[in-house]
């Protein structure tokens, strides 16, 4: 019953965009989607783009009323609508367990209040998560090993590792579970880039590359351009450096995501979204976006999407 309430507030949720993105979810939720990659995470990308796809990156995993961010029940619900990556928040409770958060504090998306990093985990999996309009659904903050353990043979995890948490032990868990061709770790500057790649040089890492000289020390620090996924903004799409980043075989993150003068609010108040099809023409082969379905219904409309049977994209 969880899961189907889930399905049926996402559902209601993409009713706010265009009309378009309820066709999607209504066509998609048949079966659902997976991603499971037949090879590592960079030969999944270079299938993407030679079928000229580009993929959608739900951003928190696309919360909703009645679905929060960081949330299983949330990731599957966005699944069961479109093929999408999902991004994760990694942070630590006091007694050092590693669990799905953006914040420092628990008070906006949990009923709980205080510093997540001074609070037990005991106490932390027993609160109820809120969604973006503050309302507390049923649902429970997921460690990050359940969250890690979900996604196995269903997507690829996009995971931004926050300040409280240590990066050997998120790695540690991405190697007890075997989960290294699923997961990308986030990146934010070339020293964190550099470090995480000397902890696990076998981890794809998503890093913020705005120019050319951002690309040229991100190699001049030791990082392979094959372990890079280009993080290229939210503002501004740059064609030139998209073609930059094709030619380095460094695949190319545009993000539409943010407050209420990104580019997702703006499609949302104008209905055009045809802009997330024109960012894949582009060249960008990963829209991040607090909007998945509306996304991935202009680029299925556009033909820009992945297909079920290629690049281990699947129905379920």
């Amino acid at each position: 019953m969880r899961f189907l309430a889930a399905i049926a507030a996402l559902s209601l949720a993409a009713c706010d965009g265009p009309r378009s993105a309820p066709g999607q979810t209504a066509d998609a939720a048949d079966a659902g989607w997976s991603i499971k990659p037949r090879a590592d995470l960079n030969a999944f990308f270079d299938c993407l783009q030679s079928d000229g796809a580009t993929i959608v990156a739900a951003h928190r995993g696309g919360p909703a009323p009645a679905l929060p961010e960081n949330a299983v029940e949330t990731f599957d619900a966005a699944l069961s609508a479109a093929p999408v990556l999902i991004e994760i928040d990694v942070a630590t409770s006091a007694d050092g367990v590693l669990f799905l958060l953006h914040d420092e504090t628990l008070d906006r998306t949990t009923t709980g209040s205080g510093r997540a990093d001074q609070t037990s985990w005991s106490e932390i999996s027993r609160l109820r998560l809120k969604d973006r309009r503050g309302a507390a659904t049923s649902f429970h903050p997921p460690s990050f090993a359940e969250a890690l353990s979900w996604a196995a043979g269903r997507t690829i995890l996009e995971i931004d590792i926050k300040r409280s948490t240590r990066y050997e032990d998120v790695i540690a868990e991405i190697h007890r579970q075997r989960a290294q061709d699923r997961v990308i770790l986030i990146a934010y500057s070339t020293g964190q880039a550099a470090r995480l790649h000397k902890l696990a040089p076998d981890l794809m890492i998503s890093l913020n590359l705005s120019s050319p000289s951002d690309l040229k020390r991100a190699i001049a620090s030791g990082v392979p351009a094959e372990r890079l996924l280009g993080f290229t903004g939210v503002d501004t799409p740059n064609p030139q450096l998209f073609s930059l980043l094709g030619e380095r075989d460094i695949e190319v993150v545009f993000g539409t995501l943010g407050g209420r003068d990104s580019i997702d609010r703006e499609i949302e108040r104008t209905g055009d979204g045809s802009r997330y099809a024109a960012l894949a023409a582009m060249g960008a082969d990963i829209i991040a976006t607090d909007a998945p379905l509306r996304a991935q219904a202009a680029l299925d409309a556009a033909g820009r999407a992945a297909t079920a049977g290629r690049c281990g994209v699947s129905r379920r």
